[in-house]
């Protein structure tokens, strides 16, 4: 199994290839963007904006020459977002309804068979961070969260926090430090 460390060098060359191709995705009418290397994921603004906010946060398990490479990669993404709010929000808010739904099927799966509990959360929490990365870019001025997606996602918290045991940290331990608990509750436990 990789470190959490090796997993964030593989999040900058993630990152840096949607950066280079951000301009060209929100330029475009699809929601999920195929990357040039098969084993990347599919590029998505919450894809993007979750590995963005890791990487920033954990900079200092990064060296200088990956730091800088960070740095090039958040200006190029900077560049390619500069004059296409409108763009960029409308993706977001689309993309935000898509997680929500996805977010909202596991959960509601939960209810329905409760057994499946535990088994490939560490993965389909991924979907709750990206929609808290999204969430806070859209917060940000000039940008504007629809409240009616937020509303959602708390209705859906509030489901999960009913089979909700509290317990140790379901990423890699280096991380821990970019995800508080206050914020980041369901990143610590498992659903029973």
């Amino acid at each position: 199994m990789r470190s959490g460390v090796e997993r964030l060098h593989e999040d900058l060359e993630i990152l840096e290839a949607m950066a280079a191709d951000m301009d060209e995705y929100l330029c475009s009418d699809v929601l999920y963007w195929k990357m040039s290397a098969a084993w990347m994921p599919m590029l998505t603004l919450g894809g993007y904006l979750m590995r963005e906010y890791r990487l920033l946060t954990l900079r200092n398990l990064l060296d200088d020459a990956e730091q800088a490479r960070l740095d090039t990669a958040v200006a190029q993404f900077n560049q390619a977002v500069e004059g296409k709010v409108v763009r960029f929000e409308q993706r977001s808010q689309k993309e935000l309804g898509v997680r929500a739904r996805q977010w909202g099927r596991y959960v509601d799966d939960l209810r329905k068979e409760p057994e499946l509990a535990g088994i490939n959360y560490e993965t389909a929490v991924t979907n709750r961070v990206m929609i808290t990365a999204l969430f806070d870019r859209l917060q940000i001025p000039p940008y504007q969260l629809d409240g009616g997606l937020q509303e959602t996602v708390e209705t859906l918290d509030k489901g999960l926090r009913t089979r909700w045991q509290t317990g140790d940290f379901v990423w890699p331990a280096e991380w821990k430090p970019a995800y508080p608990q206050e914020k980041y509750w369901w990143l610590y436990g498992w659903p029973h």
